[in-house]
């Protein structure tokens, strides 16, 4: 495992190894142990898997009082996933960081709390999959707009439209 720091202050990227052979593959998608010692601090208590069809876009989500550490990683496909920094008093407050993660690259992203979280699906269909450091509360849930003028994350969507759910379509902007 190889980990990248991004410009964000604790956001990480993991490079995770994978063991290929005539059979198929093996690789540690999570080990408590090795990812405490090298990685993070965090015990996570809950795992989510989303299914997601092309130009579906989740998010910007977080918890307002029961802020979640996540670590995310695509089962099957790619998308464009976004960790947007909302702690105040960070130096990149309101600054995001992109990447692609998918089943080919095999990388991970550790987003800790005080982020704001959404992804693009760019194949045909992805399975993505987040671990979290505290349990889902739909009343302490919120969110940003995708389209947010003053985060403005340029979103890979080639002229397109994305699918959204009626609440994040809903969702207030940051000011």
């Amino acid at each position: 495992m190889k980990i990248e720091n991004t410009f964000i202050e604790d956001l990480l990227i993991v490079n995770v190894d994978q063991y290929l052979d005539e059979r198929g593959f093996f690789q540690e998608q999570y080990s408590y142990r090795h990812y405490k010692e090298n990685v993070f601090k965090n015990e996570f208590v809950q795992d989510n898997l989303t299914f997601s069809k092309k130009n579906v876009l989740r998010g910007l989500h977080f918890q307002k009082h029961k802020p979640q550490s996540k670590l995310i990683s695509v089962v099957l496909g790619e998308i464009f996933d976004v960790a947007v920094d909302i702690r105040p008093a960070s130096k990149t407050f309101l600054k995001y960081f992109s990447i692609n993660l998918s089943d080919k690259n095999k990388k991970q992203l550790f987003i800790p709390k005080g982020f704001a979280h959404g992804f693009f699906v760019l194949s045909d269909f992805a399975y993505v999959n987040y671990k979290c450091s505290d349990y889902y509360d739909s009343s302490d849930n919120s969110g940003i707009i995708w389209n947010d003028d003053t985060i403005s994350v340029e979103w890979p969507l080639n002229g397109l439209n994305p699918i959204l759910s009626e609440k994040d379509k809903n969702l207030d902007k940051f000011s």
